[in-house]
């Protein structure tokens, strides 16, 4: 192919991808119309006979917690649900009216991800490990948008760093030569999005795009996805639990529990005139501040304090150098903090500002230079004197179902901490300890019969967090660092633990290092706040100034993004 033949494929392609065909331009009318659609397993039923449509160019918000059927019936749509029983119908007129439910298997895979795209909600798991970003895009562009043989290999590849660019990532041929554990997580979102956009879908189905994504990063997306809605003129259905950007994406809203539909409407409508109990309820569940000001804690010794806290990761040197010494990457620069009894420290930023790392210092598992006091005494000087104190500072961690052993029961989980901090209790004094360790934390006999002898998975996320928090409380201690304890709950179930945490706080005097990058659950539960960006703290003070007056432009970002 010669230059000139080639600059002007490129031409082109550049055409193709900044306007949309006329067939993927709005038209007015039904683009999707879903009625009766029953989905079941085994012959139970999932979802119960529901009934939707949705406009071209249309914005639609799915709504409903976990289990409430949201995601298995948009995968429905494509019929991607393994052993799913499936009726009714849901008749997509972009290019006459077609029964998604009923058309054949191969006439369904040209609509797939041509007509109808999706994006899945962990791009790190819904990508290719063993292929670049760049390839997989270009294998969908060759599959659906077949090239004569003259163009093969330099349009695809072009196009691939084209709609890679669109999704606004600064390098985009970089990215395409990246695989996605090289990427961070908005650049794999990103390209998620890059490749359900590759062929100009006229619906994309977005399932929780923004879930994993720091909170600025979340708002990056819904507005990318907005300008691109626009330009291809797609209707997009956006299945989410977070109604803060429902209310800032969304035209219609579609409210759903249990398998049902319970409420739909105009986004504007809905909000301020609930319907339905459910609705309301889900409207409710913002956090609530519900803690002991500072005012009426009586601090004496901090229960954690940190000055020049510095810790850092050995990175390999290229090149000769690299085999005589390790590089440095330092994860945390000099922070200092202060932890009073009874009270939280919230600690925000995003991935990659160095909070998780904090965290990990703060709790011994990650050397670290400068000086850390627990309880007045020096932390992380030998494994014999930190054995001590390690029943003081104890831990809860962002995602329950992978840092509770599932081969071990609840009793063995919750009461491991005696065996090595009071080991001088006998079988029937740990098992009693055990049970009002969880009684706290609301689980009981009496709701699961025979809960020690129970496993993990037996639970639902937000009763494994209760199980989480009873196996730190055990031990008595005088500080929880929590990572991130609620981000991968329902905002209902969310604010159930927050409220836990609330009353176990005060009544314990518990004192809290909160990792977060959820301005709600900083507001509900912080007394003081440290902002984190690229491992420095940018700004610190108590939680009213942070909020109401940020004096970093990086924090006004953050609380802004979370309003």
């Amino acid at each position: 192919m010669t230059a000139e033949t080639t600059s002007s494929v490129r031409a082109e392609l550049v055409e193709a991808f900044s306007n949309p065909s006329a067939s993927s331009r709005r038209t007015d009318g039904n683009l999707l119309d879903v009625k009766d659609l029953t989905v079941s397993f085994s012959g139970k039923p999932v979802v119960h006979g529901i009934n939707f449509s949705i406009n071209a160019g249309e914005r639609v918000a799915l709504v409903g917690e976990s289990g409430s059927g949201k995601t298995v019936t948009a995968l429905s749509l494509l019929r991607l649900v393994m052993n799913a029983e499936l009726s009714g119908s849901a008749v997509f007129a972009a290019d006459g009216s077609l029964d998604l439910l009923k058309i054949p298997e191969q006439q369904l895979r040209g609509i797939r991800g041509q007509d109808i795209a999706m994006i899945f909600q962990e791009p790190m798991t819904a990508l290719n490990p063993l292929f670049t970003v760049g390839d997989q895009i270009t294998e969908i562009l060759e599959l659906k948008r077949p090239l004569n043989t003259a163009l093969a290999g330099v349009l695809p590849a072009y196009a691939a760093v084209k709609l890679i660019a669109s999704t606004g990532i600064a390098d985009p041929e970089r990215c395409a030569k990246s695989y996605p554990h090289q990427l961070s997580g908005g650049q794999r979102q990103r390209a998620m999005i890059a490749m359900a956009l590759a062929c100009q879908p006229k619906l994309l189905l977005a399932d929780e795009p923004t879930t994993a994504l720091d909170v600025s990063l979340r708002l990056q997306i819904l507005e990318l996805l907005a300008d691109l809605q626009k330009q291809n003129g797609m209707a997009v259905l956006l299945i989410t639990h977070d109604l803060n950007l429902v209310r800032k994406f969304a035209d219609r809203i579609i409210v759903m529990e249990n398998g049902q539909i319970v409420e739909q409407g105009a986004v504007e409508a809905v909000f301020a005139n609930a319907q339905h109990a459910y609705t309301r309820k889900l409207m409710d569940s913002k956090p609530v501040r519900d803690v002991v000001e500072v005012g009426e804690i009586c601090s004496k010794n901090s229960a954690m304090q940190a000055t020049n806290l510095r810790a850092s990761y050995p990175t390999p040197i290229p090149g000769f150098k690299g085999w005589f010494k390790k590089g440095e990457f330092v994860a945390v620069k000099g922070a200092s903090f202060d932890i009073p009894p009874g009270q939280t420290l919230g600690v925000i930023g995003e991935s990659g500002s160095g909070k998780s790392t904090l965290a990990l210092a703060a709790l011994g598992l990650l050397p670290f230079s400068g000086d850390l006091q627990v309880s007045s005494q020096n932390w992380g000087r030998s494994k014999t004197h930190d054995k001590a104190l390690r029943k003081h500072v104890q831990v809860v961690f962002q995602d329950p179902f992978s840092s509770l052993s599932p081969r071990m029961t609840v009793g063995e989980l919750v009461g491991e901490g005696l065996l090595v901090h009071a080991p001088e209790l006998n079988a029937e004094l740990r098992q009693t300890k055990v049970l009002a360790a969880l009684a706290e934390v609301g689980l009981t006999e009496s709701q699961f019969a025979g809960l020690l002898n129970r496993y993990p998975h037996e639970f639902s996320g937000g009763q494994r967090q209760r199980l989480a928090i009873a196996r730190a409380l055990i031990v008595e201690p005088q500080l929880l660092v929590l990572d991130e304890p609620t981000s991968a709950l329902d905002v209902t179930i969310q604010k159930q633990v927050l409220q836990l945490l609330q009353r176990l706080q005060r009544e314990r005097g518990l004192s809290y290092l909160l990792i977060t990058h959820d301005v709600d659950v900083i507001r509900a539960m912080a007394h003081s706040v440290l902002v984190m960006r690229e491992g420095e703290i940018v700004e610190s003070g108590s939680v009213q100034q942070i909020m109401a007056s940020p004096q970093h432009a990086y924090t006004s970002l953050l609380v802004n993004a979370g309003v």
